[in-house]
Parts: C-alpha cells; sequence; structure tokens
C-alpha cells in the first residue's frame, strides 16, 4: 500500500460524511450513526443505501477468518464498483463511494458521474489509483483535515502503539449482498438478497465481526448511508399537499371526508417540524466542520501570552497542579 501521500485522516462522523458527499456534488443523500442493529432502529433510518463499518485494524495473523464465514471473495463479480486500497488515509472517503457508485438512484452529480464512467473498466487497482489521484475528491476529503500544527511526518502505520481504524462497507448490488473491503483482492459475496431483507441479511455478518473481536477491541462505528431526511420529509409534504388540493377540487371520492383532511393535515405539521429539526442539525453540522478545521492554536499562544505579561500565569499553573495532586 501506498503512504499517506497528501491525504489527510478525517473524524468518522456522520457531519463530516454528509458534509463530504454534498461537496462532491450528491443531493439528497446524508450519513446517520447506527446506534442499534433491532429493526426498530433500521426501519427509523430507511430507505438505507448502504451501511459503513469502522473498527480497529488488526493483521490476519491476529484476527483469522472464521470458518463459518460463507462470505466469498469473487472476482466475477465485475458490475460491482470495487476498488483496492492504494493509500491509508483515504479508505473512509473510499467507503463512502463504494456505496455511492453502487447505488442505481443516487443523483451523484457530473463530477461523481463522470469518474464512474471513466473507471468502469478498471481492474480494482486502477480503480483505487483513480481514487487516490482524483483532485475533486482528494479535495473534498482534504477539506475536513483538522488544523494542527504539531504535525508526525511518520505515515500512520498497525502497530500495538499506535491505533490504525480501517472503514468497510456493506451494500446491496443486483440482488446480492457485499462486502466491500479495499484491503481485500475482490468484493465479498454474501449471497443474494432484496432491497427489503439486505438488512436483516447484513445484520448477523455485522454482529459476527464484532464478537470477533470483542475479546481484545470494543471501539466499533456503524454508520448508514441513506436518503436525506429533508429530502425524505419534503417529497412526503409535497404528496400530502397534492391530495389536499385533489380532495378541494372534487377529484376523490373518500368517506369521511373531514377526517381525512385532518389526518393528512396533522400529519403535514409533524413532517413540517421534523424537516425543522433537519435544518437545524444541518446547520449544526456545518458549524461543527468549520470548528473542526479551524486552527486554535495562535488564539491559545496569545492567551498564554497575555496571562504571562500580567503575571497570572505562574498562579494558574500552580491551581492546576494541586487540583491534579487532589484528585490523584
Amino acid at each position: 500500500m501506498a503512504d499517506t501521500g497528501d491525504w489527510c485522516l478525517i473524524e468518522s462522523d456522520p457531519g463530516v460524511f454528509t458534509e463530504l458527499i454534498a461537496n462532491m456534488g450528491v443531493k439528497g443523500t446524508q450519513v446517520e450513526e447506527v446506534y442499534s442493529l433491532d429493526d426498530a432502529s433500521l426501519s427509523a433510518l430507511k430507505p438505507i443505501y448502504g451501511l459503513i463499518f469502522l473498527f480497529k485494524w488488526q493483521s490476519d495473523s491476529q484476527t483469522p477468518r472464521p470458518s463459518g464465514d460463507v462470505g466469498i471473495d469473487s472476482h466475477q463479480d465485475t458490475h460491482v464498483f470495487f476498488a483496492k486500497q492504494v493509500i491509508n488515509n483515504a479508505c473512509a472517503t473510499q467507503a463512502i463511494l463504494s456505496i455511492l457508485l453502487n447505488t442505481p438512484g443516487i443523483e451523484l452529480g457530473d463530477e461523481l458521474r463522470q469518474f464512474k464512467e471513466f473507471t468502469h473498466e478498471f481492474s480494482p487497482e486502477l480503480k483505487g489509483l483513480a481514487i487516490s489521484n482524483s483532485d475533486v475528491i482528494r479535495t473534498v476529503h482534504n477539506s475536513f483535515a483538522r488544523s494542527d500544527l504539531f504535525v508526525n511526518d511518520e505515515p500512520a502505520s498497525a502497530s500495538d502503539s499506535n491505533d490504525v481504524f480501517h472503514f468497510i462497507s456493506y451494500v446491496p448490488v443486483a440482488g446480492c449482498l457485499y462486502e466491500l473491503d479495499g484491503l481485500k483482492d475482490a468484493p465479498v459475496n454474501h449471497g443474494s438478497c432484496t432491497d427489503e431483507d439486505w438488512l436483516q441479511k447484513a445484520r448477523p455478518l455485522i454482529q459476527a465481526r464484532m464478537a470477533r473481536y470483542a475479546t481484545s477491541e470494543i471501539r466499533f462505528n456503524l454508520l448508514a448511508v441513506m436518503e436525506s431526511r429533508h429530502s425524505l420529509y419534503q417529497k412526503r409534504m409535497d404528496e400530502i399537499e397534492r391530495i389536499l388540493q385533489d380532495i378541494q377540487l372534487g377529484k376523490e371520492d373518500i368517506q369521511e371526508l373531514q377526517a381525512r383532511i385532518i389526518a393528512l393535515e396533522d400529519e403535514k405539521s409533524q413532517l413540517s417540524y421534523k424537516l425543522t429539526l433537519e435544518q437545524l442539525k444541518l446547520r449544526r453540522y456545518k458549524d461543527e466542520n468549520v470548528l473542526r478545521k479551524h486552527n486554535f492554536i495562535p488564539l491559545v499562544y496569545n492567551l498564554i501570552r497575555q496571562l504571562a505579561k500580567k503575571n497570572q500565569l505562574g498562579d494558574l499553573i500552580s491551581d492546576a497542579k494541586l487540583k491534579k495532586r487532589r484528585q490523584s
């Protein structure tokens, strides 16, 4: 695998990934954290296009593949967009692309649509290189770099003292559930599924992977790439508005017409409230991402310098040391 090159590490956060997708030109798609794999939790997030699983990477010698794993690496599944991971720090964006570029109906935007068409006949290795060399994808990815003047020039590697986390994707493609892991040589086909049952098929696979690491690692993260709630709620509100207009024009013969109108108006009001919450959440995501990118070190440096000029720094340091001793 290539070194980190000029790709930065980015935080595994739904706000980061949602804005990253939007900045690539994708419309009507967002990312949310999955806190539970039960039916109710998953149903609340539908329609889900794919799942991204984050875990601490461990070598194959540390985590042998269980004999009961029915997934098979398939070099025949050329209809699946699968890219080998050729650079460490790009794996989060690569996991997202694995879902976006394998899901029909997502409005990719011009850049990703042209990228998908351009790389269609590429091998997995060439697809990985195409991602790492895409100026558009790299620029958007790096726009979420945390500002840090204290940079380690050594590339990240998996060792006892340096945790490295890895992203893989689960996505239904052409009637089969695939696990897309850029560290493997090919997509892993987990068998047939439908748009309705693929989440039930993915659930035991993710649970088994968690159990595999349970004795040594509890840090996992599961994210859903899904239709944006804003888009979903707005479409339903528009649909309700059309139904109400048809009722007013007498185009529908409905018993208990007044009760139907009241129910629709009530649903519309609830959707309006949910839309407001989504808009506030997206605004919060933007604010948080601005803070992630901002460099606070000059501010901290100047605060410390001003405290020193006013002879207040020594007392603050003494108080901090005293509090530390009391806590220990």
